[in-house]
This record gives C-alpha cells, structure tokens and sequence, in this order.
C-alpha cells in the first residue's frame, strides 16, 4: 500500500482515486490516513501511521488476552465445575490409595497395585463400595475449588506484574498457588476427614451423616481439622511444585498462551505426577491423622494422634522409611489423570465463558 512519504497533503485525492480498490477499502484506508493526520498535525507522523492487525474470526480470540473478561465469577464456577469432575472421576483410585497407605492394613486389604484392589473390593465388598464418601468430597470439592481457581489467578497475575511486569514469574506462580492452597484446604478438610474414614476397609459407616455424627460426637469438632497442619504441609509444596511445573510447560508447549486442550491436559498431567511423587511421604502422614488407624494406635499411642510430629513418628515406628511411601504408585496414577482433567474442564470453561461473556458485550 502506497502510505510511505505521504504528508497532509496526500489524503485528498489519495483514496478515492486509486484504481482496483473497492469502495469500501478506499473508505476504511481513508479513515487509517485520516487519523494519521490528526495524530501528525505538522506533517511528520502521517507517513508512519500502519493499518491495525486484523485477527482471524476463526482463530478464536487469544485466551490468556482477555483478563477482562475473565472475572472472577468466571474463575470460581470453572473452577468449581473441575474441582467436582476431577474428584468424582478419580475417586475409585483415591479409595485406593487410601486403603494402600494403611500402615498395618488387614490380611484382606492388601493389594499388590491399584487394579488389582479394585477388583478385589468389587468382588468382595460390592460394585459401588469403592464410591463410598463421593457425595461428601463432591460437596466439598465445590467450594474448596471455586476458592482456590480464583485465589490463584488473581494472586498469579498481582504479583507477576510486580515481580516481573508485561511477563509470566515462576516465583509468583508458586506463591500464589501457596496461598490459594490455604482457603482450598480450609474448605475441603472437613470433607477428606469424612471421606477416608468410609473408604477404610471394614469401616462403620454408611452413610455420611453417621460418620460426622460419631465423629463429633467421640472427639469433637476439632477432629475435622486435625490434620489441617499437615494437609498444608503437603499441599503448599504440592501446590508450589504443581503450579511451577504447569506454567512452565505451558511456556514451552503453549508459548501464546491460546485456549489449547492439549497443552492443558499434558502440562496438568505431569506437573500433578512430579508433585505427587515428591509429597507422598506427607499424604501418608495426613491419611493416618484422618482415620486414626486403630492398630496403628495401638501399637504406639493410648490416646488420638495430633500434629505433623507425632505422625510422622508414628509412620516410622510401625513401617520404617518405606512406610513414608506406602500408596505412591495409587497416589501417582491418580494426580496424573486427576490434575489433567481439573486443568483441561478449569481452561476449557474458563475459555466457554470468557467467550460467551465478550459475545454478549459486543451484541448489547
């Protein structure tokens, strides 16, 4: 296009007489020069003015582009929508895991790898005995997540442009996942206590209201956050390593930072597999301070196990360093699809209703 050298006075008879172009492109280059003009009222910008980049409609609009549209509504109900899916997916390998970190677990309950259980407390104990407890971890998972998607996003984009303005900070990513981690644990607590306690093998309960029934009643409200220390413990370096590890490989799998299933699902995956794998020695220790194992208890204690201390004594005292690692083949095959589902519904929803959002403000 004919734009370079051109002052005030090329505008006139610029346009409208060029031979080829269409009405509606003379009109629109008018318009470019126009403004040009008005920005170089002596003559030395209008010659530098460029025609804006058109972005193609079938593309989709740039999703890490619009924090505008992007509220924190937005954040707390894809948030939410993972928080439950990821949850109700993986909860038949969760109940695995759990059964794998009992520290002397029955005769009947122990299980070479998770296929293997599963089977077994099929056959033995029924089709739906592995789903025991989902009605309460889904309610908590709600909430839990909702505060926690959001907490992140907007801590993650506060501190990154102060730490590192215009660009993405790994230190900013970790601390914010730190912090989110404290109300998503507040929330969800209440909710692991009562779950692993039904997915123990020969558990008492039924039904959930049994069990936070016996529980507050037998050893208080206090019981439901016993291990809340702990499950900070393990889950602000879960959460730093998890994060960290995300935005890193969003960085080299999905430098643009566009709405990429893909990407989402192979980053969330690894990034919960490496996390998992470092943390297991703090999840079996947070599993012993919610079900209280009774034989473990037994054997060390005559009264309830309290703080990060006395569980991790009580780990090795009953199974010596390889107990720290009881449930780490469950607790990795289950944070690998896990954190692939909640990274790929949370990016996926967010996208949904970001676009929908921007749809609906440019048709008001």
């Amino acid at each position: 296009m004919e734009l370079e050298g051109r002052g005030a006075g090329g505008v006139a008879g610029g346009p409208a007489a060029a031979p080829g172009r269409s009405p509606g492109e003379s009109a629109l280059l008018e318009g470019w020069l126009q403004r040009g003009v008005g920005r170089g009222a002596g003559g030395g910008e209008a010659g530098a003015c460029r025609p804006p980049v058109r972005q193609d409609p079938d593309s989709g609009p740039d999703y890490e582009a619009l924090p505008a549209g992007a509220t924190v509504t937005t954040h707390m109900v894809a948030g939410a929508v993972a928080g439950i899916l990821e949850h109700c997916v993986m909860y038949p390998v969760d109940c695995v895991k759990t059964r794998m970190q009992s520290l002397q677990p029955d005769p009947a309950a122990r299980y070479r790898n998770v296929l293997e259980a599963l089977w077994r407390i099929i056959r033995t104990e029924g089709l739906w005995r592995p789903m025991r407890g989902l009605n309460v971890t889904a309610t908590g998972a709600g909430p839990a997540h909702a505060l926690y998607f959001a907490c992140y996003e907007k801590l993650k984009k506060t501190l990154s442009d102060v730490i590192h303005p215009g660009g993405n900070s790994h230190i900013a990513n970790g601390a914010a996942g730190c912090v989110a981690t404290l109300l998503h644990d507040a929330a969800m607590n209440p909710a692991e206590v009562v779950k692993q306690r039904m997915q123990m093998y020969n558990s008492p309960y039924h039904r959930v209201t049994d069990c936070v029934r016996a529980v507050w009643q037998n050893e208080g409200a206090g019981a439901f956050y016993r291990s809340y220390t702990t499950q900070l413990t393990m889950n602000v370096p879960f959460q730093a390593i998890h994060f960290m590890t995300y935005e890193f490989l969003q960085e080299h799998f999905n430098p643009q930072r566009r709405y990429n299933p893909s990407s989402h699902v192979v980053s969330g995956a690894c990034a919960g597999a490496v996390a998992a794998a470092v943390t297991t020695p703090l999840d079996v220790c947070k599993t012993l301070l919610n079900t209280q194992e009774s034989l473990a208890l037994n054997s060390n204690f005559t009264g309830h196990i309290t703080g990060m201390a006395s569980a991790f004594r009580t780990v090795y005292q009953v199974g010596g360093v390889t107990a720290y690692f009881r449930g780490v083949q469950a607790r990795v095959i289950y944070q690998i699809p896990s954190t692939a589902i909640a990274w790929s519904v949370y990016e996926f929803f967010k996208y949904l209703i970001t676009k929908r959002q921007e749809e609906w403000r440019a048709g008001k």
